[in-house]
């Protein structure tokens, strides 16, 4: 004989049913409520940790890569030898294509009214993020040549190809509202 308390199989699937609603209403909205009071991240590469090993150029997903040099005025010297645009050894200081360092000819540089001086910029989108001016502006100058993921063109994918094959860990996750990491004078916040 069935016990009269205990609820027919009926009423146990209608019950449950509902709790499974409510709980995937509750769920639903602790989801979006998350989203919101959670901060959206995306790629980014440390400019003091990077190494320039060119392997942003090789293993982003995009072609050509999302990373780009990026230069900080505040940093430059304008230097007549500038070593992100000249090659080491060249045999002379002007803009002829076998002096300079870059193989897409992205750096651009014009002259002040400072003499001997010259401003430098990047024309971001002959860029493919090889890094080679960062290695020679970090190595015999001042760095304000550096790499950066320009999030206009990257994917932030869930896993950064080029942060795997990043042998310094320089590419990590930053929050979306701040998502440049800027080289600064030493001293500067």
């Amino acid at each position: 004989m069935p016990d009269e308390r205990s609820p027919s199989r009926r009423e146990f699937l209608k019950t449950g049913a509902r709790v499974a609603g409510v709980a995937a209403v509750g769920a639903a909205l602790g989801w979006s409520l998350r989203g919101e009071a959670g901060e959206r991240t995306v790629w980014q590469i440390d400019p003091l940790k990077c190494i320039q090993c060119g392997r942003c150029a090789t293993n982003c997903v995009m072609t050509p890569s999302a990373t780009k040099c990026v230069h900080a005025f505040e940093l430059c010297g304008y230097c007549d030898l500038c070593t992100g645009f000249l090659e080491a050894n060249c045999a002379a200081k002007n803009t002829a294509a076998e002096n300079q360092l870059c193989p897409t000819g992205a750096i651009r540089r014009r002259s002040t009214n400072e003499d001997p001086y010259y401003e430098y910029t990047v024309d971001e989108a002959l860029c493919v993020g090889c890094g080679k001016c960062v290695k020679g502006c970090s190595a015999y100058g001042n760095g304000s040549l550096f790499l950066q993921i320009r999030h206009d063109r990257c994917k932030n994918c869930n896993e950064c190809s080029i942060a795997r094959a990043c042998p310094s860990r320089a590419i990590s996750r930053v929050p979306a509202s701040n998502p440049y990491l800027v080289k600064k004078r030493p001293g500067k916040t």
